[in-house]
């Protein structure tokens, strides 16, 4: 009898593999329509926590276990066996087995089994995705300062990140269009992406965005400020007369020159296009002043200003009017006759429209002087048509009656009616020499 159970212990021992190889072969079962077990695939980022669910929907007391992607269990119920001390138990029933995972990295990514011993065993599966956030974003310049016109570029770098990022520019609040290359290295994404454009002076401060979309993180972003120089933008202003108001012969001119440009202009200066600038003229910084202006001072007078980046001017044209006179009002034709030639030569006067000129208050005495001709040309054609319908009447009322006949010569001499009616009858008998007058 001893000699029959040796052999059992060693029997045991080799079914034990055989039992193992089956119960792996049953937990490889796909998942079908009848399945009791479910969890969900889980995104999380780099460092944080990620937590792994496995739960019974109709629980009879089977057993519950967690395996790794290399299939290493790592909770067999409530038991730990992978000495990894990142994974914790969070929950543990007959329906559910929840564990924790901290500190989560890349090479966590993977496939986690959750295994239930029924019959027939049932498995699934959670799906664990590892984000990494880009790192180091930053803008690379070519140069601090841009001048105006000039193209400039810029490059912005996401590194080491999964997946790759996608790289916005926006200048101001205005989106623009960069170029992107994506680099890969083993898991990892590097992605950089270029802008150009070309600067102008309204570009000065205007701030330059690279913004990163990426699934781990919400808003990350970094900017470079631009720095742009320009040329002086000069301006030229009439301070006296006012603005619009005449230069006259004899009066007072000043003249006010503006420029702004980066850097500050330093050098300013006025002139006089084609000739020399009038002795009496007196330049005090940005100002000019002439006084009591005469007829030689008609020209054209500039003001320059210039910087490191440039030189810029703005022109004045100046047109010296005669002194004002008072035009009295019209009294006959001729003296209406003699301010036509004045009016026609007022209205020959021309503006230059890219230069300030000082003839540009002249249209509103023009219209004023042609409103007044007008007037005293209607009063004149008036008058005269009244003189003349008067002078009508009466003529005609001198010569009313001249028109008369002879055929009753000889009555107008008689002493009685009878007398008259005979000679009246009389004159007839000689119709032949009746004779009509007209004075």
């Amino acid at each position: 009898m001893a000699s029959r159970s040796e052999p059992a212990p060693a029997a045991a021992a080799a079914a034990l593999p055989l039992l193992l190889l089956l119960l792996s072969a049953a937990a490889l079962i796909p998942r079908g329509d009848g399945q009791n077990l479910v969890t969900e695939d889980v995104t999380v980022v780099e460092g944080e926590v990620a937590t792994i669910s496995c739960r019974v929907k109709n629980s009879d007391d089977s057993v519950i276990q967690l395996l790794n992607p290399n299939r290493q269990t790592i909770y067999f119920r409530d038991f730990r066996p992978l000495k990894d001390s990142r994974f914790q138990l969070v929950n543990f029933s007959n329906s559910e087995l929840r564990v924790s995972l901290t500190n989560v990295s890349v090479s966590d990514e993977g496939r986690y089994f959750c295994q239930l011993y029924t019959d027939p065993p049932q498995e699934t599966y959670t799906t664990i995705t590892v984000l990494v956030p880009p790192r180091n974003l930053m803008i690379d310049i070519q140069k601090e300062t841009d001048v105006e016109g000039e193209e400039i570029e810029l490059n912005c770098t996401a590194m080491a990140s999964r997946p790759a990022t996608t790289i916005r520019w926006f200048k101001g609040s205005k989106e623009l269009t960069g170029k992107s290359e994506v680099e890969r290295w083993s898991d990892m994404f590097t992605v950089t992406s270029q802008l150009s454009f070309m600067v102008r002076r309204e570009d000065d401060g205007v701030p330059v965005v690279c913004q990163v979309e990426h699934p781990a993180v919400k808003e990350l972003q970094t900017m470079h400020y631009l720095d742009v120089m320009y040329k002086p933008h000069v301006q030229v202003s009439q301070k006296y007369p006012l603005q619009g108001g005449l230069t006259r012969e004899g009066e007072s001119l000043e003249l006010v020159c503006q420029a702004e440009g980066k850097p500050k202009p330093t050098d300013m200066k006025w002139l006089r296009v084609d000739d020399e600038l009038p002795q009496h003229v007196i330049v005090s910084r940005s100002n000019l002043h002439i006084s009591s202006l005469n007829k030689t001072d008609n020209g054209t007078y500039r003001c320059e200003a210039s910087n490191a980046v440039g030189k810029s001017y703005a022109d004045y044209m100046l047109y010296v009017y005669d002194p004002p006179t008072t035009i009295p009002p019209p009294t006959t034709t001729t003296a209406t006759l003699t301010t036509i030639p004045t009016t026609i030569t007022d209205t020959t006067a021309t503006t230059e429209p890219a230069v300030h000129d000082s003839r540009a208050g002249e249209d509103g005495s023009i219209r004023a002087v042609d409103h007044a001709v007008i007037g005293g040309v209607v009063a004149v054609v008036v008058f005269a048509m009244l003189c003349l319908l008067i002078i009508l009447g009466r003529y005609f009322a001198r010569h009313k009656g001249t028109y008369f006949t002879h055929e009753a010569k000889g009555a107008d001499d008689a002493a009685d009616a009878d007398t008259a009616i005979i000679n009246a009858e009389g004159g007839q008998n000689n119709s032949e020499e009746k004779k009509e007058y007209f004075i």
